[in-house]
C-alpha cells in the first residue's frame, strides 16, 4: 500500500470520490488517515483493518470493502484466480460426469478418455465464462456506452468481475464433503458469485443496484445461450 508519496488514483471507500492519497506517514510507525474532501470521512478506513476483517466484509458484499480492494490496493492475481476458478468448475463437472459413468475398466484408453473429458469440461467452462462476460459488457455498452469509453475502463471492470468470482473456489470443498444437499450448495455458490459480480459492477461504474442486476441478467442470458448450444450438439454430455 502506498501513502502520500503515490501518484494518486485512489477512491474514497465511502462516497467513491477520487483521492490523491490514503494516508500520511509521519515516520516511526505513525500514520494519519487522509480525510475525503467530499464526505469528510477517512478515505480508506480499511488501511488499519486486519486482512481477515477485510475479507469478511468482502464476503458480506460491502461496497466499502470492494472499493478498498479494487481501487486502493495493488492486486494482480486476476488472471491466475480466473484460471484456478475455471479449473475448479471443470473439475466439478468432470467429477459429476465420472459419477454418472459405470465403467471402471482401468485400461489406458479409458484413462485417456477421462483425461480428455476433463479438458473438454475446462473448454466448456471457459466458453461459458466468456459468454457471461460478453453479455455483461454488451448490455453496459448498449445502455451507457460512455461508461466504457476507454481501454482502462474496460480493463478495470474486467478485473473487478474476475476478482469477484472468487466464490467459485468453494466448489471444491462442496464436492469433497459431498452430501445429500450438495446440489443445493452448488446453487447457493452460484448465487453468491453472481451477487459478488453485481456488487463489483456497482462499485466500479458507480451504478444503481437495479442496473447492475440487469447487466448480470444479460450475462446469464448469453451464458444460457451457450449452454443450450452445447446441449443441442451434445458436447456437454
Amino acid at each position: 500500500m502506498m501513502g502520500s508519496d503515490s501518484c494518486g488514483g485512489y477512491r474514497c471507500v465511502e462516497c467513491s470520490d477520487e483521492a490523491s492519497e490514503l494516508y500520511r506517514d509521519y515516520q516511526r510507525g505513525v500514520l494519519r488517515l487522509s480525510i475525503c474532501k467530499s464526505c469528510q470521512k477517512p478515505v480508506d478506513k480499511y488501511i488499519e483493518y486486519d486482512p481477515v476483517i477485510i475479507l469478511i466484509n468482502a464476503i458480506l458484499c460491502k461496497a466499502q470493502a470492494y472499493r478498498h480492494i479494487l481501487f486502493n490496493t495493488k492486486i494482480n492475481i486476476h488472471g491466475k484466480l480466473c484460471i484456478f476458478c475455471l479449473l475448479c468448475e471443470a473439475y466439478v463437472r468432470w467429477l459429476q460426469l465420472q459419477d454418472s459413468s459405470q465403467n471402471i475398466d482401468p485400461d489406458d484408453l479409458i484413462r485417456y478418455a477421462k483425461e480428455w473429458d476433463f479438458y473438454r469440461m475446462f473448454g466448456i467452462a471457459v466458453l461459458e465464462q466468456t459468454a457471461f462476460l460478453v453479455g455483461i459488457f454488451t448490455a453496459l455498452w448498449v445502455a451507457r456506452a460512455e461508461m466504457l469509453k476507454t481501454k482502462s475502463d474496460f480493463i478495470l471492470l474486467l478485473k473487478a468481475l474476475l476478482l469477484s468470482s472468487y466464490g467459485k473456489l468453494l466448489l471444491i470443498p462442496a464436492v469433497i464433503w459431498e452430501h445429500d444437499y450438495t446440489p443445493s450448495c452448488l446453487h447457493l455458490i452460484k448465487v453468491f458469485v453472481l451477487t459478488s459480480n453485481s456488487q463489483a459492477i456497482r462499485v466500479t461504474l458507480n451504478l444503481s443496484r437495479k442496473f447492475a442486476l440487469l447487466a448480470i441478467l444479460s450475462g446469464l442470458l448469453f451464458e444460457s445461450g451457450v449452454v443450450y448450444l452445447f446441449q443441442r450438439t451434445g458436447l456437454n454430455v
